[in-house]
């Protein structure tokens, strides 16, 4: 069956993250994405000065309105940044209003890294995001995200008990299942921590001494694709996590120039064959 999915998120018109990776990595998935962007940005905020803004948190209602008087509806629904408390709970309303019967809805609860919020968020907006997070099928944090959620001390020396109690915290918000991004347990290794039905599973690959933007935006659209072409969660976990990793081996050899993003594009191919 053919599917549809809306990606509600911020246009950063250059620097590979956000709507600019979720719509072509998607789509390499076969399947179709919409967009509702919550921002437009002329580059994304990361090293880049002076970059220009436009908040739509005033076209979010109207595009809803006009896609229900046509009668568009959605199969899933994946976020991201969103940029206020405001535009959190619109984001809930169009959900409820224009998802198929059992639409997925794919949180990732853009909040914070390192320890820290991002600029221009507080607690006001921790407890927004809690509320969709609530109504999320799947929720991928990172550690930070996932500590400020659940109230837990965050930490850089974790174990598998911790991050276990992590993600039944985040359940216990409402939440059906949990997929934490950048969690490993051994040195020169990283990967992803999938919490499902009380059970924590991981999954693990080498870690690329580089760091890169945009990166948990485009692990966040694969495991959307893939999940959406009927791969069960733990396949959708590790067919974006190796994509993600062939993204960042194409960047390295060249991250003194391409330092704003990764080299996603080079590797749909191999993408695109985890379906055949």
């Amino acid at each position: 069956m053919y599917k549809r999915v809306l990606t509600i998120q911020d246009i950063s018109c250059f620097g590979q993250c956000s709507s600019t990776v979720a719509l072509p990595i998607v789509s390499a998935c076969g399947i179709e994405c919409a967009v509702l962007p919550s921002a437009v940005l002329s580059t994304h905020t990361g090293r880049f000065k002076g970059y220009t803004f436009r908040d739509l948190t005033d076209d979010l209602l109207p595009i809803r309105d006009h896609w229900v008087k046509e009668g568009i509806k959605f199969d899933a629904f994946y976020t991201g940044y969103l940029g206020s408390v405001r535009q959190v709970d619109i984001v809930r309303e169009i959900m409820e209003t224009t998802g198929n019967q059992g639409a997925l809805r794919i949180v990732d609860p853009v909040l914070a890294d390192a320890g820290k919020l991002y600029a221009g968020f507080d607690m006001n907006f921790v407890e927004a995001m809690k509320r969709l997070c609530a109504e999320a099928d799947v929720l991928l944090p990172n550690i930070s995200e996932a500590s400020y959620l659940t109230g837990m001390e965050y930490t850089e020396e974790y174990d598998r008990p911790y991050i276990t109690e992590l993600c039944k915290r985040l359940c216990d918000l409402g939440t059906k299942s949990v997929i934490m991004t950048g969690i490993g347990f051994r040195e020169g290794y990283t990967g992803i921590a999938v919490y499902e039905n009380g059970e924590l599973n991981h999954y693990e690959h080498k870690k690329v001494s580089m760091w890169c933007h945009g990166t948990g935006d485009i692990y966040a659209s694969a495991f959307t694709g893939a999940k959406m072409r009927g791969k069960s969660t733990m396949k959708a976990v590790k067919i974006a996590a190796d994509f993600t990793l062939k993204a960042i081996e194409n960047t390295v050899d060249d991250a003194e120039n391409h330092w704003y993003g990764v080299k996603f594009e080079l590797a749909i191919p191999t993408l695109v064959k985890s379906f055949e």
